[in-house]
């Protein structure tokens, strides 16, 4: 008898619809659903996807723990052996929806999970110790690639199968320490390593360090007094209503809006977009987040020339290290177009 196996997909690869259709509640179908026909076949005879579970990624970001738990309760009403999330590419909400999905189906069924992402996926990071996390290609240009790692991860999950080392399977390297026989022992072994490093000669190690930019400190202000400030921020101040739709989780853009005029902000005129912290007093008084009003003070006492007129924000609550670059750079761009001297950041 054939392993069921349940597929969770997001909105747009169950072909429902794009951003405009983000909200989407979760549903389930019977079968397979888009991506979920090549994974089926991959799986060949030994199992089948039985049930699709959808669920529109903002809908997911935006109410986190009620949208686990209907995902949840969907995915469970299949009796199932596995699940399939995704695969997610760089999409940086699906991939933390996929995450949070294998994490809850493990914890709750204990039924094995697998998901696929690229490296810099915010998911990658978050729940690579969850489940097994194939490696994929940045767009669904990979899907092709993806399929069949995927499947084969699953199936020897669900056959009890050993799985190998990360480049062996395709899977991205899970920081989980696992014991295992080796010909020589590690003194040989290290010694091994460290002629080749003397020599210059390619080596494996078998620890690898993660790695972390290193951002080197600009000096101090010299002369505040004479200084243009400006106010950025990570923690989701918007303009009321959120204009731009920055995401909750994974925010794929940032917002630049006028503060010209604007003595203090409030709950009538800002509020935030960020999914990753209890919103409430932030939105009764924005400037706990976003210090307008503090910074108008300072003005008005002499402490610097100018406020930047303008403010810049974005939510950091999953978002990838690939956008946040991209945002940084962005912003201190215009910044520097406009003669500003120094820049606050505040986050949450």
């Amino acid at each position: 008898m054939a392993y069921k196996v349940v597929h969770y997909i997001n909105q747009f690869f169950a072909g429902i619809g794009g951003e405009e259709m983000a909200g989407h509640k979760p549903e389930a179908r019977k079968g397979f659903v888009g991506p979920g026909q090549a994974l089926n076949a991959a799986l060949g005879p030994d199992a089948e996807i039985v049930g699709t579970v959808i669920c529109g990624d903002t809908y997911f970001a935006d109410n986190l723990e009620k949208a686990e738990k209907e995902v949840l309760e969907l995915i469970a009403s299949f009796a199932p052996d596995g699940v399939i999330a995704g695969p997610a590419f760089n999409a940086g909400r699906y991939g933390t929806a996929c995450g949070a999905v294998c994490e809850s189906v493990r914890k709750s069924l204990g039924i094995p999970t697998v998901s696929g992402m690229y490296p810099e996926n915010p998911g990658v990071d978050m729940y690579r110790k969850s489940t097994y996390i194939a490696r994929t290609a940045d767009s669904a240009r990979g899907m092709k690639n993806a399929v069949p790692v995927m499947a084969g991860l699953l199936l020897k999950q669900l056959k009890g199968e050993k799985i190998g080392k990360p480049d062996e399977e395709g899977y991205i390297e899970r920081g989980v320490r696992v014991n295992c026989f080796m010909d020589k022992i590690g003194a040989e072994r290290a010694v091994d390593m460290f002629v080749k490093k003397l020599k210059g000669e390619p080596f494996t190690t078998e620890y690898p360090m993660p790695s972390f930019d290193r951002v080197p400190p600009n000096p101090p202000v010299t002369d505040m007094k004479n200084s243009r400030i400006a106010l950025v921020t990570s923690g989701g101040i918007v303009p009321k209503g959120n204009p731009d739709h920055i995401e909750a989780s994974s925010a794929s853009k940032y917002g630049e809006y006028s503060l010209a005029g604007v003595l203090k902000i409030d709950s009538s005129t800002h509020e935030t977009a960020h999914g990753g912290y209890d919103p409430t007093y932030a939105n009764i008084d924005p400037n706990r987040v976003l210090p307008v009003d503090a910074m108008r003070e300072l003005e008005k006492e002499g402490v610097f020339r100018k406020f930047h007129e303008t403010f810049y924000t974005t939510v950091g609550n999953g978002t990838s290290v690939g956008n946040a670059r991209r945002f940084g750079a962005e912003i201190a761009q215009k910044l520097k177009n406009d003669n500003v001297d120094a820049v606050i950041v505040t986050s949450t």
